[in-house]
């Protein structure tokens, strides 16, 4: 029986320059990133490969349109590594670059278990939730389905996972704060799957307990401590992605896409509105267990930090609501334009779309259950 896997490869540098060099990237290299993300670091490299910036073809996150059009982009190229620099849409859609085996989008996800890696994958992560540069899935919204799903596959694995804290030093508080939390909910979720191992947990409970942590100093010292801990931040969301791409997500995920879907809320966000009422929705359904050594991990981990007491017998899911209400005041779906009439859809598309991630809930999900977590969150 399958403990865990580690892939790919983990490495880190202080500097992009450190990792330029190392790597000698040359003609036959292909970076996929962002323009923003380009011009205040590589660019003083003068770097000989070439350059894709994803927001040429399209805004926000990825969309089977936008990773099509990226893709004969990149047939332009005689490429033999794709470096993908950035956050999650990055990542995503560098991961469908290097498959080979379909003609088009559609195609790749109705024939996932059979495609292959034709070109090498080197993924730097500059944001620190996605923990993608570690798991072999990739989420783009499937624009005439309506919603966002995962596509799976093995060739999707980099071949290097880089970790350079220098691209977290210019991400907005708000961008920071969105995938820090979602990195949160990897852990959490995978701490809680049933399939989840002595060694999957090992990462789910250090990526928790670094997290908190750092979370604990935002609440005493405000918003800017973040960047005195982004090297630990960026560390835990690699560690929650090991976790997640051995268990997989659960409900959280699941009642993400929807939202994230129709009225185009990124992914860290979305998982935010529904992280602490999934929670509370296990609390309710099935009390104790495994949900109550997260609770203990979680409060002993806030208590440590100097947030609650332990004299006090509030919920650690109540504690942890308040904690990240103040690094992050939580918003109604009514605040992203979400009305009555998309709640019994949203749930209906979450059972048809997202059986991939219902399976790895701690309890059962079934549709009532979760449109009555969707009008909670309304």
């Amino acid at each position: 029986m399958k403990q865990i896997l580690i892939r790919p490869e983990i490495q880190s540098y202080g500097t992009f320059r450190e990792f330029a060099a190392d790597y000698a990237l040359d003609e036959r290299d292909v970076i996929l990133t962002n323009e923003y993300i380009y011009h205040p670091i590589m660019a003083a490299e003068n770097l000989k490969c070439g350059v894709i910036y994803q927001e040429k073809f399209g805004a926000g996150e990825p969309t089977d349109i936008m990773a099509e059009a990226i893709l004969k982009e990149v047939k332009k190229y005689d490429a033999r590594r794709i470096i993908a620099v950035g956050g999650g849409t990055i990542i995503d859609i560098a991961k469908v670059l290097v498959l080979e085996g379909g003609k088009d989008i559609d195609d790749m996800y109705d024939k996932m278990a059979s495609l292959k890696k034709g070109k090498e994958l080197i993924i730097v992560p500059t944001t620190c939730g996605t923990g993608s540069e570690v798991t072999n899935i990739a989420v783009l919204n499937r624009t005439k389905l309506g919603t966002k799903q995962g596509m799976v596959s093995a060739g999707m694995f980099a071949d290097k996972a880089v970790l350079i804290p220098e691209f977290l030093g210019s991400l907005p508080y708000k961008v920071f704060a969105t995938s820090s939390i979602d990195a949160l909910v990897h852990a959490v979720e995978s701490y809680l799957n049933p399939a989840a191992s002595v060694f999957s947990e090992m990462y789910s409970v250090r990526a928790i307990e670094m997290i908190l942590a750092g979370y604990c100093r935002i609440a005493k010292e405000g918003q800017e401590a973040w960047k005195e801990d982004a090297e630990d931040y960026l560390t835990a969301s690699c560690m929650a992605g090991i976790a997640f791409s051995n268990n997989g997500c659960g409900a959280v995920h699941a009642m993400a896409y929807a939202i994230g879907g129709k009225y185009h809320v990124p992914h860290g966000e979305s998982n935010y509105q529904y992280f602490v009422p999934v929670l509370r929705w296990y609390e309710k359904k099935a009390p104790g267990g495994r949900l109550d050594e997260l609770k203990d991990i979680l409060k002993k981990n806030m208590e440590a930090g100097g947030f609650g007491r332990t004299d006090s017998d509030e919920s650690a899911v109540d504690l942890l609501g308040e904690l990240l209400d103040r690094v992050l005041p939580a918003k109604k779906m009514r605040e992203y334009g979400v009305v009555q009439e998309d709640i019994a859809p949203f749930a209906q598309s979450t059972v048809d779309n997202q059986q991939r991630l219902l399976k790895n809930s701690y309890v059962p999900f079934s549709r009532e259950e979760i449109q009555a977590v969707y009008q909670s969150c309304l």
